[in-house]
């Protein structure tokens, strides 16, 4: 029976198709309510609200998209089974949410994708736009642990390290 869907499924794992469409799973067991109704409603505002800032770095590649939504889980997941249901069967924020949820990962192609629109990003705003070179330096230091601290996070699909996998000889 299929648990979950993930971005990185080989052929033989992919999710049940109802006419062409990926079947919605019900993610509902991993909803704990909150018992108050007040704190229910402001964790969906939350949640929402985190998903929204999401959806902007999926266009605004200094905005860290996965955390937002995966506060915004977070949040529905002690608020409402309809909207953590509806986040994680999402096409589009769906699969990295239960990537990282299940194995604690990021996507390769993800991970490379976000920090080469990040140092893009970065170096346009140092050279065009920044004339202090103390804020520069800080910009440039800033770019590059959030690119060291994001390359950290182990990827289940990327690249094995040299020596690994080679026939001994």
């Amino acid at each position: 029976m299929f648990t979950g869907w993930t971005a990185h499924e080989t052929p033989g794992d992919t999710p049940p198709m109802v006419q062409g469409q990926r079947k919605r799973q019900d993610f509902s067991g991993h909803v704990r309510k909150h018992p108050s109704p007040s704190v229910r409603a402001a964790l969906v505002v939350a949640g929402s609200g985190f998903v929204l800032v999401g959806l902007a770095g999926v266009f605004l590649p200094v905005l860290p998209t996965t955390p937002f939504l995966l506060v915004a889980a977070a949040c529905y997941a002690r608020a409402s089974r309809r909207f953590y249901n509806a986040l994680l069967n999402s096409r589009l924020f769906g699969p990295a949410i239960l990537e990282w949820r299940h194995h604690r990962a990021i996507a390769w192609r993800t991970k490379l994708t976000a920090i080469a629109l990040m140092s893009l990003t970065l170096g346009a705003s140092i050279v065009f736009w920044i004339e202090d070179p103390w804020l520069r330096g800080a910009l440039a230091l800033f770019g590059l642990a959030l690119a060291a601290w994001l390359y950290r996070i182990p990827s289940r699909d990327g690249p094995k390290e040299r020596g690994q996998g080679k026939a001994p000889e």
